[in-house]
């Protein structure tokens, strides 16, 4: 499948993607970042090795498209914080602990 990547065309395949990334460590992610086998990638990290162009050459947002299109499974950067429902001063209060009450 033709995709775009900072403005450069690449016939990809997800096979290929797959091999690519075989072997490769994971980094770890901070932000966007797509699942290819078992392990979560960050997509900039997965753009640099199929393009092999310096990733500040494209966003993450072009390689999330690409490997969407692909069908990859990528997951946006708020899905990596659990929402806990506190606010920062209750998250802070409640590991400081409760003064006793006498």
């Amino acid at each position: 499948m033709r995709v775009v990547i900072a403005r450069f065309p690449f016939d990809l395949l997800k096979t290929e993607v797959q091999d690519a990334m075989k072997g490769i460590k994971a980094e770890p992610v901070t932000g966007e970042s797509v699942l290819i086998g078992r392990r979560h990638y960050p997509v900039k990290q997965v753009g640099e090795i199929i393009t092999g162009q310096d990733r500040r050459d494209f966003s993450a947002c072009e390689v999330t498209r690409a490997l969407s299109r692909l069908g990859f499974v990528c997951r946006p950067a708020a899905a990596l914080v659990p929402p806990t429902g506190l606010t920062p001063l209750e998250t802070a209060s409640a590991l400081l602990g409760h003064p006793d009450r006498a």
